[in-house]
């Protein structure tokens, strides 16, 4: 019935819109492909055994410590993501070395891989469930510090693959030294006897084991701070930390809650980051090899290592904004490790706008070179936010004493609290 009512519309408007279309040169858009064609989704992928959450955590735990793994031998996950150090690095390094010879530096501070399991895929466009939900929030998500990687099995993929750090030449060539691994035979045993017959599974079968791993919340996310045990009502914090949290979340001072947020949100403890990108203008650091060429530019969102925003002039500068917690374990800060003091990191905040010549370097004619770091024409895209810019009377926006303050609550973020007189990790997780 319903045909023969719409037969006259087809006739005398689609028929002809369609031959005047083809008419024209138009290609009309390809029928879909194939099912048989179309590539299987990554969690699809049909292995000859499903092994569940325990046995991959702990099949994902040996290969984090694989060196095998590795064109050198002698580079594993935790070489870089220490578990000690909040999975990040255990020196002071701005940059961690790696390559076929173990000698090639790489160009980034490597960031720690706790407290990701919430991040949502890479968008350009990102709008909040919570609050005013039109806002365009911009850049946000993904993983590393330009968000490249939307998920924990492609951030894993990363490092197997890059240059300078793990350093094998193609998947192939990985799955090559996993087959050589002594965690082979328990792969075998997880996904099936015939799982390097295919050597895309095995692939699959890696990046998917680490990728569970880092989603376990005892390793990755265990939320047992002093600060958890403050919220929970556990804990009391010192005078100097409650002052340090007053102006943390204070947005005429610290402000740094606007893009660290430090409240509970529907349930749910902070993360200490909004997820988002931010460009901060952090002085250049000369220990980074690459950056002995004047030319040269980590430039973040639009490349060099992402590639996808390139051209994206309004994303030049801009950096992941890192969660806090565990921040007081870092040997280096912000993406390039211009600082190896928590305090002085801090401090960077306060003196960039009021006393930059206390931050940069200066030129041949004796002026300050600020922002040195970025190009001129992307000097705009640096945040002016607060505590951004220097008080009415000429100060800066924060105090010695509230640098001290800030510092001291922030190391209340550091996981494996233990209650005074207590034998065990904070309780009621």
């Amino acid at each position: 019935m319903l045909l023969r009512h719409l037969r006259p519309f087809i006739l005398r408007t689609v028929l002809p819109l369609l031959a005047a279309t083809t008419a024209a040169g138009a290609t009309l858009p390809p029928p879909p492909a194939p099912a048989a064609s179309r590539p299987t989704p990554f969690y699809a992928t049909p292995f000859e055994r499903k092994p569940d959450v325990r046995t991959l955590t702990a099949l994902g735990r040996a290969l984090f410590f694989d060196r095998t793994l590795s064109a050198s031998g002698s580079l594993s996950c935790a070489s870089c993501h220490d578990p000690a150090h909040a999975f990040g690095p255990a020196n002071h390094l701005p940059v961690q070395f790696g390559g076929p010879d173990g000698k090639r530096p790489g160009v980034r501070a490597v960031p720690s891989l706790k407290y990701h399991q919430t991040m949502p895929p890479f968008s350009e466009h990102f709008f909040d469930n919570d609050g005013n939900d039109s806002e365009d929030q911009g850049p946000t998500g993904g993983l590393a510090w330009d968000g490249r990687a939307d998920s924990a099995h492609e951030q894993a993929a990363a490092p197997l693959l890059s240059p300078f750090e793990m350093a094998n030449a193609d998947t192939a060539s990985a799955v090559a030294k996993l087959r050589g691994s002594p965690n082979a035979s328990a792969l075998r045993e997880a996904f099936g006897p015939h799982l390097f017959d295919n050597p895309q599974h095995a692939w699959n079968a890696l990046v998917l084991a680490l990728e569970v791993f880092q989603q376990s919340p005892a390793d990755f996310y265990p939320y047992d701070s002093k600060y958890d045990a403050f919220l929970r009502g556990q804990a009391q914090l010192s005078a100097a930390e409650t002052r340090g949290l007053a102006v943390f979340n204070d947005a005429n001072r610290g402000n740094c809650a606007h893009c660290h947020p430090s409240a509970v949100k529907r349930g749910s403890f902070p993360q200490f980051t909004d997820q988002g990108f931010i460009a901060l203008g952090v002085p250049r650091n000369p220990a980074i090899p690459a950056n002995a060429s004047p030319t040269y530019f980590d430039l973040g969102l639009c490349g060099p290592l992402r590639t996808d925003l390139q051209g994206h002039d309004a994303y030049c500068g801009l950096f992941r904004t890192p969660s806090l917690r565990n921040v007081a374990l870092r040997g280096v800060f912000f993406h390039n490790g211009a600082y190896t003091r928590l305090e002085d990191a801090v401090r960077f905040y306060a003196r960039r706008d009021a006393s930059p010549q206390r931050v940069y370097p200066r030129d041949a004619a004796g002026k300050t070179r600020k922002f040195d770091d970025l190009p001129p024409r992307f000097a705009a895209n640096v945040n002016v936010e607060a505590p951004f810019g220097p008080r009415a009377d000429g100060r800066p926006a924060l105090s010695q004493a509230e640098v001290a303050d800030i510092v001291a609550f922030l190391k209340t973020l550091t996981d494996g609290y233990l209650p005074p007189g207590g034998a065990n990790k904070v309780a009621g997780r």
